[in-house]
């Protein structure tokens, strides 16, 4: 197996996400177009994407992420326009788009229409948060968008299998299909349940951070593939068991969870940018075998599907949004009354993603009877043409489209405040707690001890108020820049030292890593600390 091509498709994708971190695109963005320049550059190798890698190798680690990063209670608290989302959104896509595309393209079946209307109708909502988070969102947009992200997968794919099996001939009926999604919804979500509780007890009883870190790699993939051997839905399962573990990660050791934090972080960086890579690495793949279909007939379809694609989720999502608020008067008295910005927004950041090129990469090269699919290589055109377009267009436009309708973003001021609230109260509450410790002849310390304890509180409950303050005159530092970069500079006196040391061959290799890495605990801590 040649490696070579995998190492550069993670090195080149990583050093173009990386550089877009200091440009004002988006990285998913640059990654696909990257991508597309690079895939007719002479001696790049063919990439195919394929999705017996993509569906159960690929999009259960990057799921896991957004599911352990995402509020499970802010998810809650949106579940109605979440689940129109993804569930009625995608339904409502399979077949608006497979019956556009039926109308217009000739000689194409309704059922092989449908694959494509299956295909192409989940959005792919990481490049939307991802320009959510960059330009400042209201945070219910943006947890509708992840929460949509999260699940559309399930039903796109459920669909496309229903669509699917009419398509190849196996006599697909309309109770069998409700049946199959009913089967993969609750299988799915009964599998995650099932799960989560003894993978959470495994997660808090093992003593080593090390075996709690391999176990956390291996938790997506076990509850995707647990799932998808009973023909449940695996995406449901990975998400409910991320859900629940996120939700109650306090309870695992700290050093486990500050480990995760950065292998995650690696792992959905690298992947992301991957996937994003390959996306645009596509384009030599789908543009053969497309016959007859080429040039101007290929691009009036891919034009037309790309206009369906994107008018019927404005179709669906205003209805959505304000019917339910007409017909219930508890949703009037219990929510805020939206304006048509909100529901614009969402509507806009409907961007394909990679799922939707892995499952159009599925579909069978030949039907029952052994003849072709119908129309398989202008269905992988078709989608490929409706992600890029989606991705260029809505994604370039989406952040200045949220700058000009000015919607009222997260409060800073507003924040701060109550995380300092929050951290004064649990200040007082530890404050007691270590006075009461310390009144117990069992715990007596030195006085120094005891009052460099008592400082760290102090320290910890007014930090966040400091940033609230004015920043110094001198140097335009904020109170945190300032305590931030001193202990980076006595820390930095500390490290050069003990480097010396060793070198003098005072101390050795072994106590020279124990004591930078107890530097570099006190740095990520006087970091947090100073927010």
């Amino acid at each position: 197996m040649d490696v070579m091509p995998l190492l550069l498709l993670v090195a080149g994708s990583a050093a173009v996400a990386a550089g877009a971190r200091r440009s004002p695109v988006p990285a998913p963005l640059l990654l696909v177009a990257a991508g597309l320049a690079v895939s007719y550059v002479p001696g790049v190798p063919e990439y195919t994407l394929d999705p017996h890698i993509v569906l159960p190798l690929v999009l259960p680690p990057l799921l896991h992420t957004a599911a352990t990063d995402s509020s499970y209670l802010d998810l809650r608290a949106q579940m109605r326009p979440v689940m129109l989302l993804s569930v009625g959104y995608v339904l409502f896509a399979t077949f608006t788009v497979g019956w556009a595309a039926y109308l217009v393209v000739p000689d194409l079946p309704l059922t092989a229409a449908l694959v494509l209307g299956a295909v192409v109708a989940p959005p792919d909502a990481v490049a939307a948060t991802a320009v959510a988070r960059r330009v400042g969102l209201p945070s219910r947009i943006t947890t509708i968008l992840q929460g949509e992200s999260l699940v559309n997968d399930a039903t796109a794919i459920t669909a496309y299998r229903v669509a699917l099996a009419a398509a190849v001939g196996e006599g697909a009926t309309w109770a069998g299909g409700i049946g199959e999604f009913l089967l993969a919804a609750f299988g799915g979500i009964g599998m995650g349940l099932v799960l989560m509780v003894p993978i959470h007890w495994l997660r808090t009883h093992l003593k080593e951070a090390l075996l709690q870190n391999t176990l956390s790699l291996l938790i997506p993939f076990v509850a995707y593939a647990a799932a998808e051997q009973v023909h449940a839905s695996g995406v449901l399962a990975v998400v409910v068991v991320a859900l629940f573990l996120g939700h109650r990660a306090w309870e695992v050791d700290f050093a486990t969870r500050l480990q995760e934090e950065a292998v995650w972080k690696m792992v959905a960086f690298v992947l992301e940018s991957a996937v994003f890579a390959l996306i645009g690495l596509q384009l030599p793949v789908v543009l053969k075998g497309l016959g007859e279909y080429e040039g101007g007939r290929a691009a009036w379809y891919a034009v037309a599907v790309f206009v369906v694609v994107v008018v019927s989720r404005f179709v669906w999502v205003y209805p959505a949004t304000f019917l339910p608020r007409m017909l219930s008067a508890r949703i009037r008295e219990r929510e805020d009354n939206p304006t048509w910005k909100g529901p614009f927004i969402v509507s806009w950041a409907g961007m394909r993603g990679v799922v939707s090129l892995a499952i159009a990469f599925s579909i069978p090269l030949t039907v029952h009877g052994g003849e072709d699919f119908p129309e398989r290589n202008l269905i992988l055109f078709l989608t490929f043409t409706t992600v890029i377009g989606t991705l260029v267009v809505q994604g370039v436009t989406l952040p200045p489209l949220i700058r000009l309708l000015k919607l009222p973003g997260r409060d800073p001021q507003a924040e701060t405040l109550a995380e300092a609230n929050a951290q004064a109260q649990a200040s007082r509450a530890a404050e007691q707690r270590l006075e009461e410790l310390l009144s117990d002849e069992r715990n007596a310390l030195p006085d120094p001890l005891a009052d460099r304890l008592r400082a760290v509180l102090e320290r910890r409950r007014n930090s966040v108020w400091e940033r609230l303050g004015q920043a110094n005159p001198v140097t335009g530092e904020s109170v945190d820049d300032t305590y931030r970069r001193l202990s980076r500079e006595v820390i930095g006196i500390e490290r050069t030292v003990f480097v010396k040391l060793r070198d003098g061959r005072y101390i050795d290799d072994e106590m020279l890593r124990t004591l930078l890495r107890r530097l570099d605990l006190e740095e990520a801590a006087a970091y947090r600390e100073a927010g």
